[in-house]
């Protein structure tokens, strides 16, 4: 932690004390930004997750580049936003958890997703803490929810889970509690929550006929806007039979 050594766990956090490799401990929400300067939303942060400082702000008023401990998630955040509401801690990764917990957990992860949708909401890009979540936020939340930790962004997703076959009108290899992929050929770009019978649970924008969470489908027959242009980007499915260990992903 260069000049300033070692912190005390529980230190409030000060300017002063951002250092490289420092650890916080959030006591409130925190946004975390795509870019060092603009509004671009990447993810949020709840009390309880931890940061490490990757470079300090470069003068007054500059947001500071740290990673979130728990999935490796980088970003920039406003450092006059940590004050009062942070305290050092040792850094740390996620607890690990064997499939068969996963699996057992998958009830409180679907829970929680429902739960998300009965509240009302909009679709927010790099929303995560809820009312307003984006696609793979909701899909983070969910599992933390059972404190399982997975990647945020839907294409990692796609690469951290094991495959499952699945097609339009063909999803029999599904499990509730599976991730289902869409996008285009060449990237991974929306992702939701399968909940069976061909139904998967997802936030998705106005420009596909919906403005947040509901609930739409594999099955040809259905011919509504928001199940038509999904199944045309269908990509694969996926089962979370790991969790992750803390490390940045690419």
């Amino acid at each position: 932690m260069g000049r300033l050594g070692r912190l005390a766990e529980g230190t409030p956090v000060a300017l002063e004390l951002l250092s490289p490799g420092s650890c916080w401990r959030l006591d409130a929400p925190l946004d975390l930004f795509s870019h060092w300067g603009g509004p671009g939303l990447a993810t949020q942060a709840a009390p309880g997750r931890c940061l490490q400082v990757l470079q300090p702000p470069a003068g007054s008023g500059a947001r500071l580049r740290v990673r979130l401990l728990e999935d490796g998630y980088p970003g920039w955040a406003d450092p006059q936003r940590l004050l009062g509401h942070g305290r050092a801690t040792a850094p740390q990764r996620p607890r690990q958890w064997a499939e068969a917990q996963i699996h057992a957990a998958l009830p409180a992860v679907l829970a929680f997703a429902e739960r998300a949708r009965q509240v009302p909401n909009r679709y927010l890009w790099g929303g995560s803490l809820g009312p307003d979540f984006d696609c793979s936020g909701l899909i983070q939340a969910a599992f933390a929810s059972a404190g399982i930790w997975i990647p945020r962004d839907a294409y990692q997703q796609e690469r951290f889970c094991q495959p499952v076959a699945v097609a339009p009108g063909c999803y029999g290899l599904l499990r509730p509690g599976d991730l289902i992929f869409f996008g285009r050929p060449q990237r991974c770009t929306h992702v939701g929550l399968y909940v069976g019978d061909g139904r998967y649970l997802h936030s998705s924008g106005q420009q596909h006929g919906r403005d947040g969470l509901g609930i739409d489908g594999l099955d040809p027959q259905l011919q509504d806007p928001v199940s038509v242009h999904y199944r045309r980007e269908l990509r694969g499915a996926g089962r979370v039979v790991r969790s992750h260990d803390g490390t940045t992903l690419a």
